[in-house]
């Protein structure tokens, strides 16, 4: 892979990982109730997810989603049905004194990881989407799966770097959440743009 194209990936990425979107909004939310130390867990749940949607797309699976819509429908569905049900969840989340990590049910980190996982393989579009955009980025003569890896980490890293972003901005969130007014409206908004998210995924197109 030459090294302008690498940029350009880079580039690429960075701006598509950024977005507003279920995961960034999930370790937003995580850290705000949690703290930005527990959201770790539910940031390595994501993380797994986008890691397992990459290695299955390279293994073949996004042309296998593209070429079999009632698998990819199935998958959809069920994707657009956990984020809802995650909006709900968050819409009738109850509200504490204090919007601090200590003031909101503490969960055990295997169902913030859990959690995390089911968000990020809530949308099949990333098995999709890498299948589409790696492509651009390989270079047919050179070796495939040295390619792939630098793409992979390349795409982690970045990744990983928004999540931490999200983390210590809902951190900073969390101070002014402190009046319990200020937290049912935040949980209803968060509520209202999971489900909107499902819609969403629900609307699309496969």
């Amino acid at each position: 892979m030459a090294m302008h194209l690498w940029w350009l990936y880079v580039t690429a990425v960075f701006l598509i990982a950024g977005t507003p979107g279920p995961n960034m909004l999930h370790v937003m939310v995580q850290s705000i109730h949690h703290g930005p130390r527990r959201a770790v867990f539910s940031m390595a749940g994501l993380m797994s997810a986008v890691l397992l949607c990459l290695v299955a797309s390279a293994l073949g699976l996004g042309a296998l989603l593209q070429a079999s819509p009632r698998l990819y429908g199935a998958l959809r569905f069920a994707g657009a049905a956990y984020l809802i049900w995650l909006g709900i969840k968050a819409w009738r989340a109850p509200v504490s004194g204090a919007a601090k990590a200590e003031g909101f049910p503490r969960s055990r980190p295997g169902g913030l990881y859990v959690a995390g996982l089911g968000t990020g393989l809530s949308n099949p579009k990333l098995i999709v989407f890498a299948a589409a955009l790696f492509p651009q980025f390989l270079d047919p003569t050179r070796p495939f799966w040295l390619q792939l890896a630098i793409l992979v980490a390349t795409f982690v890293v970045i990744e990983g770097g928004w999540y931490a972003a999200y983390a210590l901005g809902g951190r900073s969130l969390a101070r002014w959440l402190a009046p319990p007014r200020r937290q049912r409206l935040f949980n209803r908004a968060t509520g209202s743009l999971f489900i909107g998210f499902g819609g969403l995924l629900l609307a699309a197109r496969a």
